[in-house]
């Protein structure tokens, strides 16, 4: 087994850092902390890892303990069949990857029987031994007949010898680890549509006949290729060719002896029938791994910049949720989101219907004095903006387009049902398209992540690890922003450090039964909400307009005695602290440092003191798209027009500039140098300018491009 200190230092080096680094990391992390309490209240004792590299630490270590799990188990395996040598159990021991244990227990795994079992069980494992070693020169094959056996011939006697030695070749660790570097280096995708499915998969037209390095090929193909084998559009071939990868296989062997050609031919049956299939297998798996973090990271990094898109705050909103035929739903939210009025209008059914609904969103909005209006971005989104901003409504009352994925989801939710159980599903869907207005992440947080729409080959890669994934973004999001733990839902408080689910419930209905939280510490009073749970929780929960003013910031109550003894030595109160900035430029954070509290933590204290509450969120800027563009039709080569970016792959961007349908920036469209990475160079939710280069009206496509603008 791998001895604790032999794990933090293996970790340390891929990571590069000290191996006491992940010890610490290692021993907070066996204690229950979160990674975001860790990354943010435990610099001093990990030298200020990050959340990716704390994160990375915890699942490396779970991957060693695994592998020690599959260790252990062969070895006891071994132990009861009696076969576990000294050399075996060292060679076991001395394994650091999962490959390689497996590698040295493959001759030693019980299998169903094989043709090498059959040839053993007819006497015949001496001849092949003779042969592989090239002890063969006076050997007499007649004397391994045995008719009874079936063994009537050389021929057949030989023939089950090739299969003993072609078991031995591909049993054999050095041999596989050879192979397994040359298909991880040499191997090619090769794929051939089949021949039945030339119409009915012309989507995947691009792979019919295709051939690419398999370690070049990036994860969105890899997934595309998968998918179109998956859908028996494709044949797949992931190898080597047999050339290259026989050449090297038989300079691993001498043949020599009498009998050596039947050791080659042993090695190209053992390659061809064993091998090959064996180690494809093993790469196309790796290649989906690749192919699924490639994904999951796209994914990741899109939800990303929706979770935390600007969010306009606490306003009075109208949301309307647009449609032709059954009108548009609309809600009036107040500042927290409490829905005060709901109606439909028919602003794009014309005449007396339209005039209506113009009465209706001008006496409503003087009515609930609104402030903002949220139109959803899907159908008859463009045609339902252009008639409110046609009206003549008092004051100034900001008009913008909301992106509404997942909200029909979200109105049909258990969530939705709960909140409103007196309301159906287009009155919830409007009110969420008003509440992602004031506050995405508050609002986001109740839906499945898979439901925003922005993953590339989502539904193809591992759902275990996706969920995981998307799971960990959302706390790292919410506890980056900070939960306001007064008026937060249970969906959003369960994603606080510390909390989840349960513990989220019980907050609220002690809150219900109570009344709002006056301090961080009353917490402490929710059932089963205990000393550990507190520590991990109680920086990320915020308390607006709390007697004591760090109860609405990110400094953790274990550090409030600092920053009294702060402002008893500056003679002032926190308060002062807070408000004045020549006190805080005036204190000494030396003097403060203790065993336990380093200047990395200080420094973010006086952070918070000139910020508290602050919000990492960008500005809320309102969005319009041209008024000249409202369909497809409406679009010509060589316009340039404000677009959203909406979804980010690694072969573009895709990007709505107002006609009901994305259009595609690719790659080599992104901008005036050569990018790598689109990410690099937008991001989801970003305004931006784009120039129209091609559109397809009856393939619905639409090609633009960010480069010269």
């Amino acid at each position: 087994m791998l001895e604790n200190q032999q794990r933090y230092q293996r970790i340390a080096d891929s990571l590069q850092i000290s191996a006491n680094q992940v010890e610490a990391t290692a021993t907070l992390l066996a204690e229950g902390a979160s990674v975001p309490f860790i990354s943010r209240y435990r610099k001093e004792v990990t030298g200020s890892l990050d959340e990716l590299q704390i994160s990375i630490i915890r699942d490396q270590r779970l991957k060693l303990a695994e592998l020690d799990k599959r260790r252990q188990s062969i070895m006891d395996m071994l132990l009861t069949r009696d076969i576990l040598t000294d050399g075996l159990r060292a060679a076991l021991l001395g394994a650091e990857t999962m490959t390689t244990l497996e590698d040295i227990y493959l001759p030693f795994k019980q299998k169903r029987k094989t043709r090498a079992m059959a040839a053993r069980e007819k006497g015949l494992e001496p001849l092949a031994r003779a042969i592989f070693e090239g002890q063969d020169e006076s050997l007499d094959v007649s004397a391994f007949l045995h008719p009874e056996a079936g063994v009537n011939s050389e021929d057949v006697a030989l023939a089950g010898a090739r299969d003993v030695m072609a078991e031995w070749v591909n049993e054999d660790p050095a041999v596989r680890s050879l192979l397994r570097r040359s298909f991880a280096e040499k191997a090619l995708i090769r794929s051939e549509v089949v021949k039945t499915m030339e119409e009915t998969g012309a989507k995947f037209r691009d792979y019919f006949d295709w051939r690419e390095e398999a370690r070049k090929a990036p994860g969105h193909r890899l997934l595309a290729l998968f998918r179109g084998e998956a859908e028996d559009v494709l044949r797949l071939s992931v190898r080597p060719d047999n050339e290259l990868a026989l050449a090297l296989l038989n300079s691993h062997y001498l043949f020599r002896g009498k009998y050596r050609d039947q050791l080659r031919l042993a090695v190209e049956d053992s390659y061809k029938r064993l091998l090959a299939p064996s180690l494809e297998k093993e790469l196309r798996g790796s290649l989906k791994e690749r192919a699924d973090r490639e994904a999951i990271r796209v994914f990741s990094d899109n939800l990303r910049e929706l979770l935390l898109a600007p969010p306009l705050g606490q306003k009075r909103i109208m949301a309307l949720d647009p449609g032709f035929r059954t009108g548009a739903k609309l809600v009036c939210l107040n500042e927290q989101g409490v829905l005060l009025h709901y109606t439909t209008i028919y602003p794009t059914h014309g005449g007396p219907k339209k005039e209506e609904a113009a009465t209706i969103v001008r006496d409503l909005c003087r009515v609930h004095r609104v402030q903002a209006i949220a139109v959803g971005n899907g159908t008859a989104g463009r045609e339902t903006e252009e008639f409110i901003r046609g009206l003549d409504l008092k004051g100034t009352i900001i008009i913008t387009q909301v992106n509404e994925s997942g909200a029909s989801i979200y109105s049909a939710s258990e969530v939705a049902r709960r909140e409103f159980p007196d309301h159906d599903v287009t009155v919830r869907g409007a009110v969420s398209i008003g509440r992602r207005l004031q506050d995405p992440l508050a609002e986001l947080v109740k839906l499945d992540p898979k439901s925003i729409g922005v993953g590339q080959y989502q539904h193809d890669v591992n759902q275990a690890e996706l969920k995981k994934g998307l799971e960990e973004l959302v706390m790292t999001c919410v506890n980056s922003v900070g939960v306001e733990v007064n008026s937060a839902s249970p969906e959003l408080l369960a994603c606080v450090s510390g909390l989840g689910p349960v513990l989220a419930a019980n907050i609220i209905a002690y809150r219900d039964e109570h009344g709002p939280f006056p301090t961080r510490e009353e917490l402490l009073k929710v059932p089963r909400l205990g000393a550990k749970a507190f520590e991990q929780c109680a920086g990320f929960l915020r308390i607006h307009g709390a007697k004591n003013p760090l109860d609405n910031s990110a400094v953790h109550p274990e550090r409030y005695d600092t920053v009294v003894k702060m402002a008893k030595d500056l003679d002032c109160v926190v308060a002062d602290l807070i408000n004045r900035k020549e006190l805080r430029d005036s204190i000494d954070l030396k003097r403060y440092v203790s065993g336990q509290l380093g200047l990395p933590t200080l420094q973010d204290i006086m952070g918070e003191l000139a910020r508290p509450g602050r919000d990492p969120r960008r500005e809320f800027t309102s969005f319009t798209f041209d008024k000249r563009v409202s369909a497809i039709g409406d679009l010509a080569a060589e316009m340039r027009l404000p677009g959203i970016v909406t979804n980010v792959t690694r072969f573009g961007a895709f990007i709505d500039v107002g006609v009901h349908q994305d259009g595609l920036a690719h790659i080599s469209e992104l901008a005036d140098r050569y990018v790598r990475d689109p990410a690099e160079v937008v991001k989801v939710g970003q305004h931006v300018t784009v120039r129209v280069l091609e559109v397809d009206l009856k393939r619905k496509r639409i090609s633009l491009s960010l480069r010269g603008l």
